[in-house]
């Protein structure tokens, strides 16, 4: 398959990406500064000019996503926005426009997290994106077949402990392998509408 994966770079795209090219897929990495294909996703134009720059797909697989993690009572209006836009906006404008770029039979992969049902303090912004990200699997679900549309919530990845640990006390993380392994069942499998949550 022919799979475009956005976050290619980061701790979990990386390891997504080794998984679906190890089982012979051609990956197309997407990053904001690096990558086979360099792309602000949060941008609806910078989307439509990917999309069209990188030819037909059989799946689009997305393993980033950014949050502002504050205090409720610190959480800014601009805060909530860019959260949205980077975590659940950018997913649903992937799918949107990706529908005319991805073959009849092919598939989108979201993520979400593990904050949609485990909150903790000052991840509002965060449980609120995944959330809704979650829901639009759902609902583009009954009208994207033959596509498929799942997402994988993951927990937190033991690579990502520097960064993100001291927000996930006593959450067990797991390997980033390990979460990369729901994408390549989300990818090759025939379930669709599905959260796939690696724990």
């Amino acid at each position: 398959m022919r799979i475009l994966l956005v976050g290619a770079g980061g701790t979990l795209g990386s390891a997504v990406r080794e998984a679906l090219a190890e089982r012979g897929h051609d990956v197309l990495g997407v990053g904001r500064t690096g990558g086979d294909v360099v792309c602000d996703v949060t941008d609806p134009a910078a989307v439509a000019e990917m999309y069209e720059r990188v030819g037909p797909l059989d799946a689009v697989a997305v393993a980033a996503g950014d949050a502002v993690f504050k205090p409720l009572a610190e959480l800014t209006a601009d805060d909530v926005a860019a959260t949205l836009r980077g975590k659940a906006l950018s997913q649903v404008e992937l799918v949107r426009q990706g529908v005319r770029h991805v073959s009849a039979t092919g598939s989108f992969t979201l993520v979400s997290g593990i904050l949609t049902e485990e909150p903790i303090v000052a991840g509002a912004a965060a449980s609120a994106a995944n959330g809704a990200v979650e829901a639009f699997v759902r609902a583009a679900a009954i009208e994207l077949p033959p596509r498929r549309i799942n997402a994988v919530s993951p927990t937190v990845a033991e690579e990502s402990l520097p960064a993100y640990g001291p927000f996930f006390v006593g959450m067990e993380p797991v390997p980033a392998a390990r979460v990369a392994t729901a994408y390549v069942r989300a990818v090759e499998g025939a379930q669709t509408g599905q959260v796939y949550r690696v724990r």
